[in-house]
């Protein structure tokens, strides 16, 4: 991901830097397992331990004529170690993916636990919006139509729980990515006892693997990153609320402009939805690692490498991406401004069309057919459509028309827009207790 779109803690997490430092973290607890069952001199641990990691530098030098990525890490720490052979001891019994999918667990772990940290703010702040406009009538729409009378922190309501569905996916999908592998060439054991994997799992918070080839099975981390793409894209369906809700003919949402904020080069009025529309933009990017990460559960055996140049972008460019997602989102939530009153004329401004589903149901029950009931509301309605005369007018001449009493103070009263919403107050309770 490039740094304008990576923030700083994720950033960290994915460097080249920290990765040796997880490297060489895992190498010492391997030699520190191998040393307790006396299978390698317990004082080669402390020239190895204070070795200091190589720097991302002296290893691309030395992996630019070994064209292998774990040997050069080898031999550039083990340049660094003093004496030089306690080295010796460093990586025994390994294979170079015992190394790399057990450092790649505590990335995926410490990428994780920064995602989730974020996603619990954004569940606040979308739960925080929604309870504030619980009260917010507003036109709900399908298909971009006016359909009926709603309130906006309904709406609000519906991506806070999806978003919580999501944070909570990825909090499980952490378990299926924090698994230690330390069981040699192609997962046998052949040279390294299952009590170094157990050891190394525990002193890392990890889970044993219970069964590897040369790789852990890439099912779980595919599952991972199933579970980032999801939270990418319900960022996303918040963007896409306020994109709809800042477009100049609805105006009823728009995003924070700030002081000395430019919307457009040539034309100095403009206000666009420029955070919302990166946000859609970058869940793109996120949802794009996900097939390539899943194409590398089938490998051809014992193992080959194709996952891993997946990997190395897909990995880093999905956390990242929603790290700054999840970042940016709420600030969009935070700061969003919402216009009750345009909402309001919205809500008006068919003439009344929102309360045909309430009329529909009332001529019903005075005894005429569904199919008769439907006709004369939908003529009346298709009336107001083509002419702007409000609907109460139109309903009066086509029931007049058919010689239909309406009862119109009934009507005024079912026709209230807050009727449409007075059952919602258990979906605020629930999300009054989300977290």
């Amino acid at each position: 991901m490039i740094g304008r779109y990576t923030l700083a803690e994720m950033g960290r997490v994915w460097s080249e830097a920290h990765k040796y430092e997880l490297w060489c973290r895992v190498e010492v607890l391997v030699m520190e397992a191998h040393a307790a069952a006396g299978r390698i001199p317990a004082d080669s641990i402390e020239p190895v331990r204070a070795a200091p990691a190589p720097t991302p530098e002296a290893v691309a030098e030395v992996e630019a004529v070994t064209q292998h990525d774990v040997i050069a890490f080898l031999t550039a720490w083990a340049d660094r170690t003093e004496p030089r052979s306690a080295a010796a001891y460093v990586h025994f019994g390994m294979t170079s993916s015992d190394l790399l999918d057990t450092a790649l667990a505590l990335q995926l772990v410490e990428s994780t636990d920064l995602l989730l940290a974020r996603a619990d703010i954004l569940v606040a702040a979308l739960r925080d919006l929604g309870l504030a406009h619980r009260n917010t009538l507003r036109v709900g729409r399908t298909h971009g139509i006016h359909g009926e009378p709603t309130v906006f922190g309904h709406r609000v309501a519906d991506l806070a729980f999806g978003l919580a569905r999501c944070r909570d996916r990825l909090r499980a999908a952490r378990a299926d990515v924090a698994v230690a592998k330390i069981s040699g060439a192609v997962g046998t054991y052949s040279n390294i006892d299952p009590d170094v994997e157990a050891y190394v799992a525990d002193k890392l918070g990890l889970t044993a693997a219970p069964v590897a080839t040369q790789v852990v099975l890439r099912d779980g981390i595919a599952s991972w990153v199933a579970a980032l793409a999801g939270l990418a894209t319900v960022c996303e369906a918040v963007a896409l609320e306020v994109r709809h809700g800042q477009r100049t003919e609805v105006r009823e949402l728009s995003e924070p402009f700030g002081s000395g904020q430019k919307g457009s080069s040539a034309m100095p009025h403009k206000k666009n939805p420029i955070m919302s529309e990166r946000i859609a933009g970058l869940a793109r990017i996120v949802r794009a690692q996900y097939v390539p990460v899943l194409e590398g559960v089938p490998l051809w055996h014992e193992r080959d490498i194709s996952h891993s140049s997946t990997e190395r972008i897909a990995l880093p460019d999905a956390a990242t991406g929603v790290d700054y997602l999840l970042h940016l989102t709420t600030r969009l939530v935070t700061g969003l401004v919402v216009d009750t009153a345009r909402m309001r004329a919205n809500l008006d401004a068919t003439g009344g069309l929102v309360y045909t589903s309430a009329v529909l149901l009332e001529l019903v029950e005075t005894g005429l057919s569904r199919e008769d009931a439907y006709a004369v509301t939908q003529a009346a309605a298709m009336e107001t459509w083509q002419t702007g005369v409000p609907f109460w007018e139109t309903l009066r001449k086509h029931a007049g028309d058919r010689g239909l009493p309406l009862d119109e103070a009934r009507l005024n009263e079912v026709s209230r827009p807050e009727r449409y919403t007075e059952r919602l107050g258990s979906v605020f309770d629930a999300l009054a207790a989300l977290t």
